[in-house]
């Protein structure tokens, strides 16, 4: 139930570790790197959004989210949430900084949702698995900067997605199997879409505020019940 979870805890510290041995890697070679997760997240994203069998709810899920996240400014509140904390602990001690600035980094955003909902609802780990790519290789340019404390934010990235793993699952012994069945696949199809907006993102291609479209997995997992009536 908690593979993904541990792998990507294991790939920051493996990740902190080579970027603490070798120091400084070229930017070409993190570029190429940062490049190919990309592609693998846009071809997750891609096979997750094309197993709904009602796009239209998808669709309306994705567009009235984006709705409640851009006026709930939820990437915005993020964002300054993120800048409080480094402006809290950033100048005055370099552990506590690279840790930090670790812990926004790896747990920050819509793949660590997503990830551990579908761990803990399919016993689906790809999302986590491509998550802890990035997160390896983020951790080894962050390390090689910021220092050590990078390696021990695999702790809190461990305990966030695992609750939410965990959580997931307690949930699906109060549900009916083929509701459950139902719910799942539409939220992994908005799921789906998010995770492909993320890997556009890292392409450079898109600038797509994903913060902001969360929303839409609550209100998939609403209206999934009524594609059956």
């Amino acid at each position: 139930m908690l593979l993904g979870t541990i792998v990507n805890a294991v790939a920051i510290i493996i990740g902190a570790l080579l970027g603490i041995i070798f120091k400084k890697m070229s930017d070409q070679m993190n570029q190429t790197m940062m490049s190919g997760i990309g592609l693998v997240t846009i071809v997750i994203g891609l096979s997750m959004a094309l197993k709904s069998n009602n796009l239209f709810l998808v669709l309306l899920s994705i567009v009235l989210g984006g709705v409640v996240g851009t006026l709930l400014q939820m990437e915005e509140h993020l964002e300054k949430w993120s800048q409080r904390l480094e402006r809290k602990f950033g100048h005055n001690n370099q552990f506590a900084s690279s840790f930090v600035t670790g812990v926004l980094v790896f747990c920050v955003g819509p793949m660590a949702i997503l990830g551990g909902l579908d761990s803990g609802l399919r016993g689906q780990h790809d999302i986590l698995f491509t998550k802890s790519l990035l997160d390896g290789v983020t951790a080894t340019i962050f390390s090689s900067a910021l220092g050590i404390g990078v390696l021990f934010s695999a702790i809190p990235v461990f305990l966030y997605q695992g609750l939410i793993t965990i959580l997931a699952t307690w949930i699906t012994q109060f549900i009916d199997q083929a509701m459950l069945d139902l719910v799942i696949q539409q939220m992994t199809a908005t799921g789906g879409v998010l995770i492909l907006a993320i890997g556009c993102n890292l392409l450079g291609i898109t600038k797509i505020k994903v913060a902001n479209l969360l929303p839409a997995l609550p209100l998939v997992v609403i209206g999934a019940p009524y594609i059956q009536l």
